[in-house]
């Protein structure tokens, strides 16, 4: 068998190369042109159509604001918590966990706040009826402990503020409440 030189082999194997790559490219190019179907346009939206729900929620600004709000209440007050806000369907939007909060209170403020917006109700009320319907304890996601305060507007719920890692619930409540505050402004 004859030995063909490496500069062979090499030039041989370039070409090879270069005639696959014009191949493959000139494939593709056909195929981008041979009848593929544009995009469909956006759908148009009627906002009278009855079979469709409107909704009111926080912006992320708002929730990050009235999260800020209620960290500084706590901070004023010499406390170190957690706060979360949460959107009407209970989905955090922001948390955040104040320098010195403790490990559980990032969790608990979620679920304060998930109660809340729940029930539409502060939690500090809520843990009232649970005497009369205790399995209310029960539900996935919840905590009926004082620290969560719904955000209404015009009596609907859109979301809630939650807090947790003061000494009590009620201080958790108050700083909630201050982050309330600041959205009815």
């Amino acid at each position: 068998m004859k030995k063909i030189s490496v500069r062979t082999r090499v030039l041989t194997g370039t070409l090879a190369a270069a005639a696959l790559a014009a191949t493959v490219g000139a494939v593709s190019a056909s195929a981008e042109t041979s009848g593929t179907p544009a995009a469909p346009a956006a759908v148009k939206v009627d906002t009278q159509n009855k079979n469709l729900a409107q909704s009111t929620g926080l912006t992320i600004d708002a929730a990050t604001r009235a999260a800020q709000a209620t960290l500084d209440a706590a901070a004023k007050a010499g406390q170190h918590v957690s706060v979360a806000v949460v959107d009407r369907d209970g989905v955090t939007r922001v948390l955040l966990k104040g320098d010195g909060a403790g490990p559980q209170s990032p969790e608990s403020a979620q679920r304060k706040a998930f109660t809340a917006v729940s029930w539409n109700a502060p939690t500090s009320e809520l843990t009232k009826r649970l005497a009369q319907a205790p399995t209310l304890k029960d539900i996935p996601g919840t905590l009926f402990l004082a620290g969560g305060a719904p955000v209404q507007s015009k009596g609907a719920p859109v979301a809630a503020i939650g807090v947790a890692g003061a000494p009590s619930g009620d201080l958790d409540e108050q700083f909630a409440q201050a982050g309330v505050a600041v959205l009815a402004k």
